[in-house]
């Protein structure tokens, strides 16, 4: 498995040759500039800090700082931003701006696809470099998060998932990832294959063990992107239906706290007695009620209210039904601490998850930049008595569509709450802080 800082590792070993060849075509347009790391060691002083250092493609970061020269502050200077884009060649201006009564600007970069590098430069005075990565978009198509969809076992049941990569990426590997932990942050690989030229894909994949599943696929870049991951699907999985005895659920998933009624028919033995059997995860069928079947073969159980996700099966008559998978999802508070905020500011996301799983994953997710689907761009894990708490912190300017996620897994399936809006307005004094440490970060690559 790898890590996070093993991508970002990774990133920087693959970017390296590409930045040595632009350093080398950014020199020219500014041949006056000494190479200790792009800062002339004259009388001003050029920063550049930008944020967020992580991204998913089509959204913007925040490049801001100061130009300080002796004795003071200079103001009213321009300043330009220069961006070198992975796959590309050289530096290109990204956008320019003008320094305050205190020597600070900030410049808002175009939407980015790729792994970028960006420098400033204000008269003669060039700024460090700072690199921004950038994950693809990816969409996995499918039912809508959150909603009902079964999926029956079974090569003649095969079900096929498609979806886009963009910026487009030509013979990146896609893996298709089954989520099977209890923490909520392990995926498995269950299949693979490659991004055609138009920048989609589709992976076939039949099931055969029913249960909970959140399915997504991760992008492999080619060099130009961080390891991607699509948003997540969830699906219920059941055995295909037997026909002599059949087994359904009014309600499926289920809220915790909530109940279904189990029913079904059996073909052929009016008033016989059947015996519902139940096991949670890891667990073995025992009976827990039984019923009689009505003059056409019909029966229907009292309610049921399991408090973890749960297999159903029904005997009677010397039969027995398919296996039925009942998901119970957990029960989710969130709350903000501001929907509006200046840029370079602080958000809190907290509530609580029902039932607690101290140390299982919660998600922070912002919309992706076309307005479908959302991504993870913040990870913490549930405290002792499911509590969380999520501070992440804004640059860009704009509207933000952010949500909580809790991934599911073998006791309890996935969910996500009421998204909020968050306006963040310019920053009026000064320059915004430097991005906390572990302010951004997506999930676990899981086994590639």
């Amino acid at each position: 498995m790898r890590s996070l800082r093993l991508t970002a590792a990774a990133m920087a070993a693959a970017l390296a040759p590409a930045l040595a060849t632009a350093g080398v075509a950014a020199a020219h347009p500014h041949p006056h500039l000494k190479r200790n790391h792009g800062i002339r060691s004259g009388a001003c002083r050029v920063t550049l800090n930008v944020a967020p250092r992580l991204l998913t493609a089509g959204e913007t970061a925040l490049a801001f700082g100061s130009l300080a020269c002796r004795p003071a502050a200079e103001a009213g200077q321009t300043v330009t931003l220069y961006q070198h884009s992975a796959g590309t060649g050289g530096f290109t201006v990204a956008g320019t701006g003008t320094t305050d009564a205190h020597g600070f600007y900030q410049i808002t970069t175009p939407a980015l696809s790729n792994n970028s590098v960006f420098y400033t430069i204000a008269g003669g005075d060039r700024s460090r470099s700072r690199t921004v990565r950038v994950a693809a978009q990816v969409t996995l198509n499918g039912p809508g998060e959150g909603k009902q969809f079964s999926i029956a076992t079974g090569r003649r049941n095969a079900v096929t998932f498609t979806g886009t990569v963009s910026p487009d990426d030509a013979g990146a590997e896609v893996v298709l990832q089954r989520q099977n932990s209890v923490r909520g942050d392990d995926f498995h690989r269950i299949g693979r294959t490659i991004v055609t030229s138009n920048g989609t894909y589709a992976i076939t994949h039949v099931f055969r063990v029913p249960g909970d599943s959140d399915i997504r696929v991760l992008v492999r870049s080619n060099h130009r992107n961080v390891a991607s991951p699509s948003n997540v699907l969830f699906f219920l999985i059941s055995q295909a239906q037997n026909p002599s005895l059949t087994i359904n659920s009014s309600q499926n998933p289920i809220a915790f706290g909530g109940s279904t009624v189990i029913s079904g028919a059996e073909a052929g033995a009016p008033n016989t007695e059947v015996t519902l059997l139940a096991h949670s995860a890891g667990g073995k069928f025992a009976p827990i009620a039984t019923a009689q079947t009505d003059s056409s073969g019909a029966y229907a159980f009292p309610a049921q209210s399991p408090a973890t996700s749960t297999f159903y099966q029904v005997q009677g008559a010397g039969r027995k039904s398919a296996v039925l998978y009942e998901g119970v999802k957990y029960v989710l508070t969130a709350s903000v601490s501001a929907t509006t905020i200046e840029a370079g500011q602080p958000l809190t996301f907290s509530g609580n998850v029902t039932p607690a799983q101290p140390g299982h994953i919660v998600y922070l997710e912002r919309q992706n930049a076309s307005g479908v689907g959302f991504h993870v761009v913040s990870v913490t894990t549930e405290g002792p008595a499911g509590e969380y708490a999520i501070v992440h912190t804004v640059y860009t300017p704009g509207s933000d569509v952010f949500r909580i996620k809790v991934p599911g897994g073998p006791a309890n399936g996935a969910t996500a709450s009421t998204p909020f809006t968050i306006t963040v307005t310019p920053r009026t004094a000064g320059s915004p802080p430097p991005e906390p440490p572990g302010n951004s970060g997506l999930p676990k690559e899981g086994q590639v």
